[in-house]
């Protein structure tokens, strides 16, 4: 089967996209109910108890097809592609035009362009457990300091004049700028396999991969809010758009169980395939190119 290709920004040049900097991956408990309202329904959830595994993934790219660009990638759940398992996401905000075409018309993502504004202040260090004090002693732990870097990150959506604030996110790690800790975590590569499409810039249904090498450590998970409201609005707003977009923000704000930094990150984004269903539980890929 063959499938035109959707023109893009030809900046981007030929598959595969890499993508090098630094991200943030945490993953949450996100209740089945809210997965659902943006997962394709011939797909099955993994879900347990009425939960499933969503989550977030916010990246600082210095190396792209777009240049320099921040990411924030809204994970719904993850869905069965027997043998294994696939995430769906609900939101991908980004400060590149470029990013977002790309993303919706030839990765077939929810892409929406966003204003990351960003602002870092020393915060005192909490109180450390005797285990972290025998990693400084060490050589492996973090610095001295009474005190420690912290970044708020408020992610603003934008559609030309009008604009909403979708979330704050607090982070005491991946602070631009700032000096790594002594120990990054080991050099590891995993490949993060995603469905995507059914939008109106791409309906159809696709699947792709990315293969990440990076140095990764568990880090205190960020700590998520939703601001007050003082958005500026000068478009009315269907409520189906409404509801999607605080159903992507009850996401945000779920239960985080595991929160990885993705150090010396370096990302490879394979060509999207064309999905062809077959039944609930198996799925053929055919290829575009």
């Amino acid at each position: 089967m063959e499938v035109a290709e959707t023109k893009c920004s030809s900046d981007y040049g030929k598959p595969p996209w890499i993508f090098k900097g630094s991200a943030l991956y945490q993953l949450h408990l996100v209740k089945s109910e809210t997965a659902r309202a943006f997962i394709p329904k011939e797909f099955r959830l993994v879900e347990a108890f009425g939960y499933t595994l969503g989550g977030f993934f916010l990246a600082s790219y210095e190396d792209s097809p777009a240049g320099f660009f921040d990411e924030l990638v809204v994970i719904a759940g993850t869905v069965w592609n027997p043998p294994t398992s696939c995430a769906w996401a609900a939101k991908v905000l980004v400060n590149s035009g470029d990013a977002c075409d790309h993303g919706r018309k030839k990765v077939g993502l929810p892409s929406q362009v966003a204003k990351f504004s960003k602002k870092i202040t020393a915060v005192p260090r909490r109180r450390k457990s005797k285990f972290s004090g025998f990693l400084d002693n060490i050589g492996l732990g973090t610095a001295s300091s009474s005190t420690e870097d912290c970044m708020d990150v408020l992610v603003t959506e934008t559609n030309g004049p009008s604009t909403i604030d979708i979330c704050n996110i607090n982070l005491t790690t991946l602070v631009p700028g700032m000096k790594f800790d002594k120990w990054k975590g080991p050099a590891i590569k995993m490949s993060l396999p995603s469905f995507s499409g059914r939008t109106e810039y791409n309906p159809n249904l696709l699947k792709y991969s990315c293969n990440i090498e990076c140095r990764v450590r568990a880090v205190r998970a960020a700590e998520v809010s939703r601001p007050s409201l003082s958005s500026k609005h000068d478009t009315e707003e269907s409520l189906s758009e409404h509801d999607r977009r605080n159903l992507s923000i009850s996401v945000m704000l779920s239960k985080p169980l595991l929160a990885l930094e993705l150090g010396c990150l370096k990302m490879q984004v394979e060509a999207p395939v064309v999905v062809s269903h077959h039944s609930t539980s198996r799925f053929a890929a055919i290829d575009t190119n």
